[in-house]
């Protein structure tokens, strides 16, 4: 990965705990412990963090896929909740690209708990910025 999508260079993904295990140009995964600064009231994972971890991986992804000097930007995120993590839990994504084009490209991310159990499935678009 390059130094600017490095998650040091990343404040708010490091914040978090995001650790990523695997990019490439087809597939990011990554996972993060759900701790209590990313939890509801309730003690489960905050639905804002939620899509914020998938939009970190889908982010990487779609740099991985730029040419030479360009940059990404979201433009459009959609999330569908589908169940709870409970904090101490970790959970694990996997994002993938659904399109990859000249000015955007489109990435899938489905959030699982350690059970397999489905946390969310996120659907975003990635502007490419000359």
């Amino acid at each position: 990965m390059s130094d600017s999508m490095d998650l040091a260079a990343q404040p708010f993904p490091r914040l978090m705990g995001v650790e990523v295990m695997e990019a490439s140009k087809t597939a990011v995964r990554g996972r993060i412990v759900v701790k209590p600064e990313i939890c509801t009231a309730a003690h489960i994972m905050h639905g804002g963090a939620i899509m914020a971890f998938a939009d970190t991986l889908g982010a990487i992804g779609a740099f991985l896929n730029l040419p030479e000097g360009a940059l990404t930007t979201t433009i459009e995120s959609k999330t569908n909740f589908i169940g709870a993590a409970k904090e101490g839990s970790t959970v694990f994504a996997e994002s993938v690209p659904l399109h990859i084009g000249r000015r955007s490209s489109v990435w899938q991310t489905r959030i699982a708990r350690e059970d397999g159990k489905l946390v969310a499935v996120i659907t975003q678009t990635q502007l490419v910025l000359d």
